[in-house]
C-alpha cells in the first residue's frame, strides 16, 4: 500500500525559510513550492546552528577572561588604561575567533554529530585564529604575553571540544526518539539503492530517514515496496518521477545511488528544480569505506566537469616512522603507568587456577609472518585442546569462535576480560615490533589460511591491540562486518584516525561493551 500523500505546504508559518526573502508574498511564494518535511528540517537545522553559536561564545569569551584575568589580573597601572585596553582587544580576540569558526563551517548541519571532521574544523579554526593574532602582533609589533595566549588556547579548544561532544550525544539522543532526522527519496537500481540505503540508515542514529524509492525503468509508482533494514520502503516510479515522488513521501533530500541513468544534463536539470523547493541533493561516490582525506575533487580540462580522485593508500615512509615512534612511546607510558595492575593480574591468575599467568597464542602478523602474542590467561589450562568439543556451541559466523558464556574462562580470567585487563601483555608484542597499538583484528592461522585475495589486504600492516573493530562491538561483530572495518582500516588509516580509535576504546572499555 502506497503511503498517504500528506499536506505539502506549511499555510500560514513561514519561519524556517530564506531570511533574503524581504516580502510576505515572496516568503509565502516560496512556502508554496516548499514540502512541510523542507520547512522543518531547516527550522531544526537553524535551531541547532543557534545553540552551537550560543555555547562557542560562551567558551571563547569565558577561555579569553579567564587568559586575562590570569596574566593581567593584577597590575600596577593606577589610570586604569592598561585593563581598558587589553580588554578592547580581548573582545577583538574573541570576535575573531569565533569569526574563523564560521569561516571554518563548524555549524553546518553536514557535520552535525559527525564527530571526527567536526572536532577537526573546530581544532583547525582555534589554530587559525592564534596564528592570525600572532602573526598581527609580529607585524605590528604588539607586545602580547605568551601566557595571555598560553592559557586562553587550551581552555578554549577543550571547551569547544567539550560542549560539541555534548551536543553531539544530545543530537544522537534525539535522532533515537526520531527527532533531527533528514527525510530521503533514493534513486538508483534496486541493488544500489538498497546498499546506499544500507549505508546511510548505518549505526540506527545516522539521523537518515529513507522515505522512498525511485528505480529507473520502474515506470509509475505501482504500490510495490522494497525492503531495507527489516523495513518495508515505497517504490515510488523511476527517474522520470522524481519530483512527484518527492511530495508522494514527502522527502526533504534526494540521493542518487547512480548517475548513468540522468547524464550530465540530467542531472543539472535535476537540481534546478530541486532548487525552488529547498530539496538538497547528495550522489553516491560508488566506493566504500574510503576517508575524506583520500577523495579529492578537482576540474576537468575544461573545467566543466569535476572529477573525483581516489589517493592511493600509504603503508611506507613519513608515516610508517611515525607510527611506529607513537607505538614505542605510547606503549613504554601504557606498561608504565599499568606496572601495578599488571603485576596484581599476573599474581591474581597464578594464584585463583593451574597454569601460567601468561597465556601465548600464534597469532599471523604483517606480511604474514606469525608470531607469538601475550595475553594474561583467562581460559583453563589446556583449553585449545577442548575447541572441538565446544564447536557446535559457537555464535558467531564466518571463520571466528565466539561463545558468550565459554566454560573454559575461569572467575579470574571472566573479570580480565570485561575490562580489558589480559590485553595489557600486548604492549610488550608492540615493542618488539610485532604489533602496533591500532590495526587490525591479530587473525589466527587457520583464518588467513582461509582468506581471500580481499581478506588478504589486512596483512599489509601490522595487528594492533585495538581498531574498528574493538571500538564498533568488539565480540559482537560479525565475520563480515569485522573483515569491512578491518579493510577499512588498512586503505584509510592515518595518526588523526589512531587517536580518535584510542579514545573510543578507552570509552568502549570503560562502557564494558561487546566484551566476553
Amino acid at each position: 500500500m502506497s503511503p498517504t500523500k500528506p499536506d505539502l505546504v506549511e499555510r500560514i508559518d513561514v519561519t524556517g525559510l530564506d531570511p533574503s526573502l524581504d516580502s510576505p508574498d515572496e516568503l509565502l511564494a516560496e512556502a508554496a513550492v516548499r514540502p512541510v518535511s523542507v520547512t522543518d528540517r531547516i527550522e531544526w537545522q537553524r535551531r541547532w546552528a543557534r545553540n552551537l553559536r550560543i555555547t562557542d561564545t560562551l567558551v571563547v569569551a569565558g577561555a579569553v577572561l579567564l587568559g586575562q584575568i590570569v596574566r593581567f589580573g593584577q597590575t600596577d597601572d593606577p589610570t586604569g588604561k592598561f585593563q581598558y585596553y587589553i580588554s578592547i582587544f580581548s573582545a577583538v580576540f574573541v570576535v575573531i575567533w569565533l569569526i574563523a569558526l564560521s569561516a571554518m563551517r563548524t555549524r553546518s548541519p553536514r557535520l552535525m554529530g559527525s564527530g571526527a571532521e567536526e572536532y577537526r574544523r573546530v581544532v583547525a579554526a582555534s589554530f587559525m585564529t592564534f596564528g592570525t593574532i600572532a602573526i598581527a602582533a609580529l607585524l605590528l609589533k604588539m607586545e602580547i604575553a605568551r601566557g595571555y595566549l598560553a592559557i586562553g588556547l587550551p581552555v578554549g579548544i577543550a571547551g569547544l571540544l567539550v560542549t560539541r561532544a555534548a551536543w553531539r550525544r544530545y543530537v544522537m539522543r534525539e535522532r533515537a526518539r526520531g527527532g533531527y532526522r533528514t527525510s530521503v527519496l533514493i534513486v538508483g537500481e534496486r541493488g544500489a539503492a538498497t546498499t546506499f540505503a544500507r549505508e546511510l540508515t548505518r549505526g540506527g542514529v545516522s539521523g537518515y530517514s529513507i522515505a522512498g524509492v525511485s528505480i529507473p525503468g520502474y515506470g509509475p509508482s505501482r504500490g510495490e515496496n522494497v525492503e531495507i533494514g527489516g523495513r518495508r520502503v515505497p517504490i515510488l516510479g523511476d527517474e522520470r518521477h522524481v519530483l512527484h515522488a518527492i511530495r508522494e513521501c514527502n522527502a526533504d533530500t534526494v540521493a542518487i545511488a547512480g548517475t548513468e541513468h540522468f547524464g550530465v544534463k540530467g542531472i543539472r536539470r535535476l537540481i534546478w528544480d530541486l532548487e525552488p523547493m529547498g530539496i538538497d541533493l547528495m550522489a553516491s561516490t560508488g566506493v566504500m569505506d574510503v576517508a575524506l582525506s583520500r577523495l579529492v575533487m578537482r576540474p576537468s580540462a575544461g573545467a566543466g566537469l569535476p572529477v573525483l580522485h581516489i589517493e592511493k593508500p600509504q603503508y611506507e615512509g613519513a608515516k610508517k616512522f611515525q607510527k611506529r615512534l607513537f607505538d614505542i612511546c605510547f606503549a613504554l607510558t601504557a606498561l608504565s603507568l599499568s606496572m601495578p595492575l599488571f603485576v596484581t593480574a599476573a599474581l591474581a591468575v597464578r594464584l585463583t587456577s593451574r597454569g601460567p599467568a601468561f597465556y601465548r597464542a600464534e597469532r599471523i602478523g604483517i606480511q604474514g609472518r606469525p608470531f607469538s602474542m601475550l595475553k594474561f590467561r583467562t581460559m583453563v589450562r589446556d583449553a585449545d585442546k577442548l575447541l572441538s568439543s565446544l564447536q557446535g556451541a559457537n555464535e558467531s559466523d564466518g571463520l571466528l569462535f565466539k561463545i558468550r558464556d565459554d566454560p573454559r574462562v575461569t572467575a579470574v580470567g571472566r573479570v580480565l576480560r570485561r575490562f580489558s585487563i589480559d590485553e595489557i601483555p600486548q604492549f610488550i608484542n608492540v615493542l618488539r615490533g610485532e604489533m602496533s597499538v591500532v590495526g587490525p583484528r591479530p587473525p589466527l592461522r587457520r583464518e588467513v589460511d582461509a582468506y581471500d585475495v580481499d581478506v588478504s589486504r589486512r596483512l599489509l600492516v601490522k595487528p594492533g591491540i585495538t581498531g574498528l573493530w574493538q571500538v564498533s562491538g568488539r565480540s559482537d561483530l560479525s565475520w563480515e562486518e569485522s573483515v569491512r572495518l578491518d579493510l577499512a582500516y588498512v586503505d584509510n588509516w592515518s595518526m588523526i584516525a589512531d587517536a580518535l580509535i584510542i579514545a573510543r576504546t578507552i570509552a568502549a572499555v570503560l562502557r564494558r561493551s561487546g566484551a566476553y
